[in-house]
């Protein structure tokens, strides 16, 4: 495949050229390619991308006595179609259960993906083996492990087993995700707006005030002083916890953080919506208030922040969401946002000048792709690289709606908001999967990191 005209834009510079695929890998970047008979996209007009990278979802995840609606085949279609062609997703097991066992379940459900993909472990005990899986699961190329600072009844750890999962990843030369809420703190409230009687969706927002976050975030940092591990915390949506984050970044080189879409478009006022609708936005951490959103996007500028991805975990809200109507602790946490994400960034971050577009590949693909292992075979468009390319029309404009959308879900968290800018190709691994649907067949590959 020739691409030719191609205004290619890297997250350090942007410049013209053409560029010839061959079996899957990009080959040459230069001016003036000719090859007759090859297929041939004139790129002129658009802006040319490294495809995507969301480094946080979660496909067919059982929360409680139901999945999240997604599977890693409807999932990876809708991440294709928004420009997304590369995902990591997660183990999560049972206290108890093998690391390793998990990992191989899990691998089995995810070769329905579309895109590539890989997984973070989920390390949910701390056990006499945990320490050999996690060496283990590292030779095995999965080199990146996620704990729980919340949910300490289910899939969360205690203080202790913290600091001992950071020694042993540290140990064995991984990276530690971390999803940082008081767990405690959070069940105290919600036990006591349970208790008065207070079951709307609106107290989750507020058992998970803004604090619990930044506390738990102080938390890990401090831990992260004496044990120098690569920490990644992840869905950072308040903004006193930036601040703790930026201060960190100052003399520990190890600390990243991300945040995702959802805390960077919406605002609370979506728990103040009538009847049962605010349950849509149950999420966790919940959304904030103007003051953190907007925080937010400066942190992304300040390179506080370096990766946007979305935390894609939809559920139905007839069926799945109705199941707390009479509960705000029975709503499945959690959202979609695969299928949207480079559209709402670009036109909200880059159309609007918080962003450039240098900054918008950082956070979308480049980034991702250092931070967990995967450069420069991804994030980059250059020689050598896998041709994952997105072509993107900068004046393509539609409202997105649910009626519209790819994703397995009977409600969008965006509807109604207009976008201009989004794929009018999508390449991967040197194959067209958008517009051309016939191409979706195309299953992607497991990604082992350094």
């Amino acid at each position: 495949m020739l691409i030719k005209n191609a205004h290619i834009v890297n997250h350090d510079k942007s410049f013209i050229s053409d560029i010839l695929i061959r079996a899957g890998i990009i080959e040459s970047i230069s001016e003036n390619i000719s090859l007759p008979g090859e297929e041939i996209i004139d790129a002129k007009g658009y802006f040319v991308f490294p495809g995507g990278i969301d480094v946080h979802t979660h496909f067919e995840l059982p929360v409680g006595n139901t999945v999240s609606s997604d599977d890693f085949k409807s999932g990876t279609k809708a991440a294709i179609s928004g420009g997304t062609t590369s995902i990591i997703d997660f183990t999560t097991p049972a206290k108890g259960v093998s690391l390793l066992s998990n990992l191989d379940e899990r691998l089995k459900l995810a070769e329905k993906s579309f895109c590539d993909y890989s997984l973070h472990i989920g390390v949910t005990y701390y056990g006499k083996n945990t320490e050999n899986e996690i060496y283990e699961c590292i030779k095995r190329g999965f080199t990146s492990f996620k704990i729980y600072m919340a949910y300490k009844d289910s899939i969360g750890l205690n203080d202790d087993d913290v600091q001992k999962v950071l020694k042993s990843v540290e140990k064995a030369g991984g990276t530690v995700l971390v999803h940082c809420e008081d767990g405690d703190k959070i069940e105290e409230l919600r036990k006591k707006f349970i208790s008065e009687g207070k079951t709307q969706p609106i107290y989750h927002s507020l058992s998970r005030p803004p604090e619990t976050e930044t506390d738990a975030v102080k938390k890990i940092l401090s831990y992260a002083n004496e044990i120098p591990v690569k920490i990644y915390i992840v869905h950072t949506s308040a903004k006193n916890s930036t601040e703790e984050i930026r201060i960190a970044k100052r003399t520990n080189k190890n600390i990243f953080s991300e945040t995702c879409t959802q805390y960077l478009i919406l605002n609370e006022e979506k728990y103040n919506l009538p009847g049962f609708e605010s349950a849509k936005y149950v999420m966790s951490p919940p959304l904030r208030s103007e003051e953190h959103r907007l925080a937010l996007w400066n942190a992304i500028k300040d390179n506080v922040i370096n990766v946007v991805s979305t935390d894609h975990c939809p559920f139905y809200f007839k069926g799945q969401k109705e199941n707390g109507i009479n509960d705000f602790t029975k709503i499945p946490n959690g959202a979609g946002g695969v299928e949207n994400r480079l559209q709402l960034l670009y036109t909200y971050g880059v159309q609007e000048n918080k962003i450039s577009l240098n900054k918008f590949v950082e956070i979308t693909s480049y980034n991702p792709a250092k931070i967990f292992g995967l450069l420069p075979r991804k994030g980059i468009i250059a020689e050598g690289s896998d041709a994952d390319i997105i072509i993107w029309n900068p004046e393509k404009e539609f409202n997105i709606s649910a009626d519209t959308q790819i994703q397995n879900c009977d409600y969008n968290l965006y509807e109604g908001i207009k976008i201009k800018g989004s794929p009018e190709y999508v390449i991967k691994s040197g194959k067209l999967v958008f517009p051309n649907e016939k191409h979706y067949e195309e299953k992607g590959n497991l990604l082992r990191r350094e």
